[in-house]
């Protein structure tokens, strides 16, 4: 048997499993396939799968990123150009208070209680500061949040939080060259210029060659990823912004964006949760698990006794104040990256590095099921939402076909 497909149908065989439990226990997707990845990862061990599994592969790899850069992308598309106008104050408060709140705590709490130099606590603020973009993207899609003005306003709050560490990242650590310009200046270019040329393929070729605008969208997509890691930034910064320019055009074309969202969620995405959930040494953290819970904590009590106060000036219902904070309380993506970031250029060392994936993804998780199990807003689900009814068939409604 061909070791690709071998591997190929095992990592399709966990998604769909992670489909069944998510079905069943009516949670996320995306957090299932997250701890199936950790339960995988300890089994490879034990078991003589570790050679099939193959999460370190380039291909495997390169999957797992394609995952989060068209994720991230539908996740800008789904931001409604009026609603993020109408919800600007909103959006920036709250996106502001979401970073600064873990960014100083975490720092604080790793340098003063874990004893971890000035370097490497300022980088785990930065690691802990996030909110996972692909995890509320796709709580949001399979609740039916994603299409209403909360769910758009909480993805408009995340995006502006992430930004703030993705700015963190580069000012304290990254260093501003020529190179930076030239994405800076690139990704200017190509982002403006993207709504008028799908707009013109659009008009011309999309009815008559096959998926031409989803061809085009990955060539941009890939190109400026391309170009960001060239540059020391990271692939899915562009792919947020082109996704938001391209959200009016989202929004005329719903089959269009249907249907890229079955590729993403069908095929791509459980590559890169899957993997994520495997980049937790169960081992290194049973040898200190008090560590693992004092940053797990630290973020997210920063993140709740930052915004909840914060959220609450602009939602008055406590089902959906305690929703926002705790989806607002996630974290992996970029999370994730600024760790390997500092593990890579040696401002981290490899336990502290393991640390801070393990915190990211439990943050990934423990806040989502709290959310999901106790605090989420019904009144706002929309019509046809299948959140806390039972589940007759396995596809949430992110699946088409």
């Amino acid at each position: 048997m061909d070791p690709i497909f071998a591997t190929a149908a095992l990592w399709l065989a966990l998604a769909v499993v992670s489909a069944l439990i998510a079905a069943h226990l009516r949670l996320s997707i995306a957090l299932i396939e997250i701890c199936l990845g950790v339960a995988v990862a300890a089994l490879a061990g034990w078991l003589p799968i570790e050679h099939v599994l193959a999460a370190d592969s380039d291909w495997i790899r390169f999957l797992a990123s394609s995952g989060a850069v068209v994720l991230t992308f539908l996740a800008g598309a789904e931001l409604d150009p009026q609603v993020m106008r109408t919800k600007l104050q909103e959006v920036g408060m709250v996106g502001l208070i979401g970073f600064l709140a873990p960014f100083l705590g975490c720092a604080a709490v790793a340098f003063s209680v874990l004893g971890w130099d000035a370097k490497a606590s300022w980088l785990c603020g930065v690691a802990l500061s996030t909110t996972s973009m692909a995890v509320v993207y796709a709580v949001l899609l399979e609740t039916g949040f994603n299409r209403t003005e909360f769910g758009k306003g909480l993805l408009g709050s995340c995006f502006v939080n992430d930004l703030g560490t993705v700015v963190a990242l580069g000012v304290l650590f990254a260093p501003f060259t020529y190179k930076t310009l030239i994405f800076l200046a690139g990704s200017a270019v190509a982002i403006s210029s993207l709504p008028r040329l799908t707009t013109w393929l659009t008009r011309h070729y999309a009815n008559r060659t096959a998926a031409i605008r989803t061809k085009w969208v990955m060539v941009v997509l890939f190109g400026l990823g391309a170009l960001a890691l060239w540059s020391g930034s990271e692939a899915v910064l562009p792919a947020y912004l082109a996704g938001m320019v391209l959200a009016g055009s989202a929004a005329r074309d719903t089959h269009w964006i249907r249907r890229l969202r079955t590729l993403t969620v069908g095929f791509l995405t459980p590559f890169y949760f899957i993997r994520a959930g495997t980049l937790v040494s169960l081992p290194a953290l049973l040898a200190a698990p008090l560590i693992l819970m004092v940053l797990l904590v630290a973020k997210v009590v920063s993140k709740i006794f930052g915004l909840y106060p914060v959220i609450s000036l602009f939602r008055r219902e406590r089902n959906e104040r305690w929703y926002y904070t705790l989806l607002m309380s996630t974290g992996l993506t970029f999370g994730t990256i600024s760790a390997i970031y500092g593990l890579a250029h040696e401002i981290v060392t490899q336990e502290q590095y393991s640390y801070l994936v393990a915190a990211v993804i439990a943050s990934a998780v423990v806040p989502t099921v709290i959310a999901g199990a106790a605090f989420v807003p019904t009144h706002l689900l929309p019509e046809g939402s299948h959140l806390g009814k039972p589940a007759r068939r396995i596809n949430g409604p992110s699946e088409e076909g």
